[in-house]
Order: C-alpha cells, then sequence, then structure tokens
C-alpha cells in the first residue's frame, strides 16, 4: 500500500464513528512516518466537496484540520450538486460525484453505470472539449434532477 492510501485509510477510519474528525497535521505524519505535505496532498485531492467532504483548518500552536462527511437532505443534496457543477464539468468530476452517490447508496450500481457511461469522455470525443463540458455539465445536472 503507497503512503497516499495509507493516509487515505487512517483518515477514513478516523471518520467512521461521527462523521467527522480532527487531525493534527504534524502528529498524523510523524505517527505515519510521512512530511506533513503528504497530508496535505491527500486531504486535498480524496476529501474534497465532490467527494462529499468539508475540509475546515485553523492554523496556530494548536491548529488542526477538521474534516467532515457532508451530511443533506435529498433536496439539498441536489441543489449542491447542481451548483457545484456549474456551466462546465469535466469527466473525473462527474466520476468523482459519482462515486460519492454510489457510496452513500443513493443511485444503485446499474444507474452509476448508466450515469458513467454517458459522461464520459468517448462519449464527446467528437465535440471540441469547451462544448463538449458544457454539454456534459447540462446532461449531468439533468440526470441528477431526475434521478435522486
Amino acid at each position: 500500500m503507497n503512503i497516499s492510501n495509507m493516509i487515505a485509510s487512517i483518515i477514513s477510519e478516523m471518520l467512521e464513528n461521527d462523521g467527522y474528525t480532527e487531525i493534527q497535521r504534524n502528529e498524523l505524519a510523524q505517527r505515519i512516518g510521512c512530511v506533513p505535505s503528504q497530508i496535505n496532498y491527500v486531504i486535498s485531492s480524496r476529501f474534497t466537496p465532490e467527494h462529499g467532504y468539508i475540509v475546515e483548518s485553523r492554523r496556530g500552536g494548536g491548529g488542526y484540520i477538521r474534516i467532515t462527511r457532508a451530511q443533506y437532505d435529498i433536496n439539498s443534496l441536489k441543489m449542491h450538486l447542481v451548483n457545484s457543477i456549474g456551466s462546465t464539468v469535466d469527466e473525473n468530476v462527474c466520476r468523482a460525484h459519482i462515486k460519492n452517490l454510489f457510496d452513500r447508496e443513493l443511485i444503485d450500481e446499474k444507474t452509476a453505470k448508466i450515469m458513467l457511461s454517458a459522461l464520459c469522455g468517448n462519449a464527446y470525443r467528437d465535440i471540441p472539449k469547451d462544448y463538449a463540458d458544457i454539454l456534459r455539465a447540462s446532461i449531468f445536472k439533468q440526470m441528477i434532477l431526475n434521478i435522486l
């Protein structure tokens, strides 16, 4: 297991009980045996709003990073997703949102696969990228509004 996966796994375990955790970056880095910037990298790449997390930090001597699993009612979730997509969206962001919906059991495996197929890069290969991302955003928003 590489160091990033190990850090993500430890943080995920810390989140399991209450849905949130507070981390002192230097302490966690020392415990794992890595540099603190590696902790930052994992948090900024794997514990993002697209993945269903809220990250807050407080600097200073008693500073911490608080990671919370976002909890929304279904209507708030729809609006949050639609707003976060914006007017353009790329395939990777769609993939992260769909994985989050599947992990939260808001969509089943078949629905996730259909959504991924409709939003993948191959489906838009004959369209210029700028237009493809606009079209992808529009289609993804409609899926969210109609499936959830």
